[in-house]
């Protein structure tokens, strides 16, 4: 059976990402996507930490000094921001997979809120390890 033939008018292409303005719900999908990817990174620095903790004085000491560093207290608050952003963002997606939110404001107030929300719940956590040390 030969193909169907079809008159040759244009197809149209897919636009290219320049072509699309930047909004709330892009970025944090973007940032949803690299926290998650983060994670696996500070999940082996807790291993680290834990295999260094059961192998003895010596092991844990290194990485203590290292976690105590001001470089080891600039990643372990880097990755608790990404823990929490990426938390509030799935649970973002949770709100949505119960079908509220799809709406422009309260899709633009989830995105918001989880960017605000994991900024300040860091700090907070951060102040209170300050404080209660």
């Amino acid at each position: 059976m030969a193909p169907i033939a079809r008159p040759n008018v244009a197809q149209p292409l897919s636009p290219h990402l320049q072509i699309y303005r930047w909004t709330w719900t892009m970025a944090m999908s973007v940032f949803h996507r690299i926290t998650g990817t983060a994670l696996y990174g500070g999940t082996a620095l807790v291993a680290i930490w834990l295999v260094a903790l059961a192998s003895g004085p010596r092991a844990y000491g290194a990485v203590a000094w290292f976690f105590g560093s001001w470089i080891g207290l600039l990643i372990l608050f880097a990755y608790t921001w990404v823990l929490l952003h990426h938390m509030l963002g799935g649970l973002r997606h949770f709100v949505w997979d119960t079908g509220y939110g799809y709406d422009k404001p309260k899709r633009l107030g989830l995105a918001r809120a989880t960017l605000i929300g994991s900024v300040t719940l860091t700090l907070v956590i951060w102040l209170l390890a300050v404080v209660l040390r």
